[in-house]
């Protein structure tokens, strides 16, 4: 199961909105100033979200980090193909996602 892993519920429900396509359950986990960075540089959400979804999606996760607010894994998307990629994930106390880091993991050879 991709979402196996996962030990944050917050982390496993925004996993599982993104692969599901699911939208208003995505929405839903974010306080309503959430930021979300990609690659290091601010990007609006809401544009994330609608032109990502049923677009890009995780093929696996295999590695959890950072108290399981971070994940990596194989992702692919319709636009750049396949590629390492990781979200990291800050909450508040009340368990929504104040901000969201995503981008493609960098080969360390």
């Amino acid at each position: 199961m991709l979402t196996n892993l996962l030990i944050i519920p917050t982390v496993k429900a925004a996993v599982e909105a993104l692969q599901n396509v699911d939208r208003d359950a995505w929405n839903r986990l974010f306080t309503p100033k959430a930021v979300l960075y990609d690659d290091g540089s601010p990007r609006d959400l809401k544009r994330f979200t609608q032109e990502s979804f049923g677009r890009e999606r995780f093929i696996c996760i295999d590695r959890v980090a950072n108290n399981g607010f971070y994940i990596e894994g194989d992702f692919r998307s319709d636009e750049s193909g396949t590629f390492r990629a990781y979200f990291n994930f800050e909450l508040n106390d009340s368990g929504r996602i104040v901000r969201l880091d995503i981008g493609k993991v960098e080969d360390v050879a």
